[in-house]
């Protein structure tokens, strides 16, 4: 039955994506795209785009967007109650245990230890997207040469927008503008 899937794959994935919405990114990709091939990575990359404009966390939105997608408002509820019930049971575990052993050095090394994992995660993800962006492609690139330029333009605008710590909604209409403009002109 799908909706216990979809409940036992983001329950996993809720489980195992230590350090936000950003991590899930690539636990609920091998989910998805390429372990149960319900989504291509075109349309995943969609999912989290929308993900990250609509209010709330972005790995529950992702969740509820994917569930929908794949079996409708019922599979949405399923997906994101799988996301959420890991993180409730080990948030109120967790909480109270560092509560009482928080400064003991052996926590403070396993979440120092946790730390550039995380990292590592979300940079596998982003350089997958990028890949994307600018080649339309998931994986690397057979043709360096085939680079979507308008593409190219809204990733290097968007980054120099977000170093001079432009805010979030002005950034992703701004990108959004740019892109229609870019597809009418047949760049993108």
């Amino acid at each position: 039955m799908i909706y216990l899937t979809l409940f036992g794959e983001f329950a996993k994935i809720g489980l195992f994506c230590v350090g936000g919405g950003y991590a899930s990114m690539p636990l609920i990709q091998a989910a998805v795209v390429d372990t149960y091939g319900w989504l291509s990575m075109s349309d995943f990359v969609n999912i989290f785009t929308i993900s990250q404009m609509t209010p709330g966390p972005i790995g529950i939105n992702a969740a509820t967007f994917v569930g929908t997608k794949i079996a409708g408002v019922p599979g949405a509820i399923a997906a994101t109650f799988g996301f959420v019930f890991p993180s409730i049971i080990l948030g109120i575990i967790l909480a109270r245990l560092f509560l009482k052993y928080g400064n003991i050095g052996p926590i403070r090394g396993v979440l120092n230890g946790l730390r550039p994992a995380v990292v590592a995660l979300i940079c596998a993800a982003s350089i997958s997207f990028i890949f994307l962006a600018v080649w339309n492609t998931e994986d690397i690139p057979v043709h360096w040469g085939d680079i979507s330029w308008g593409g190219l333009a809204v990733l290097l605008l968007s980054l120099f927008a977000v170093r001079r710590k432009t805010g979030v909604i002005r950034l992703l209409l701004g990108s959004g503008v740019l892109g229609i403009i870019l597809g009418m002109l047949g760049c993108i």
